[in-house]
C-alpha cells in the first residue's frame, strides 16, 4: 500500500501541471483557430 501511495505521489504533481497548462493553452488554441477561420474575408 505504501508503494501506491507513493506512486500517486510523485505522478499526481506533473499530471496537476499539465492540466493546467492544457487549460490555459485551449483559450489561445480557440482564438488562433478563430484567427485562421477568418482569415480568408479579412483578404478580400
Amino acid at each position: 500500500m505504501e508503494d501506491w501511495m507513493a506512486f500517486i505521489t510523485e505522478i499526481s504533481y506533473p499530471i496537476a501541471i499539465t492540466f493546467y497548462l492544457l487549460h490555459r493553452i485551449e483559450g489561445k488554441l480557440d482564438v488562433l483557430n478563430e484567427s485562421i477561420r477568418l482569415l480568408p474575408e479579412k483578404m478580400k
